[in-house]
């Protein structure tokens, strides 16, 4: 479910693995690039996202 949050809100998946203060990192660097380049920096975001994602099951993967 995760991953598709991260498709349409990268800020907010990266907020729910546990990472507060790179969401709001984040969020101050993808609003303004969605708003300015109309939305061609989405896809790096998407990528940062999914890969925080996949690391942090990782991780809980290995307790």
């Amino acid at each position: 479910m995760n991953y598709v949050l991260a498709l349409l809100l990268p800020p907010l998946s990266i907020l729910l693995t546990g990472r507060p203060i790179l969401s709001i990192i984040v969020f101050l660097i993808w609003l303004p690039a969605i708003l300015i380049s109309g939305g061609l920096g989405h896809p790096i975001f998407i990528l940062l996202a999914w890969i925080l994602i996949y690391q942090t099951h990782a991780d809980r993967r290995a307790r």
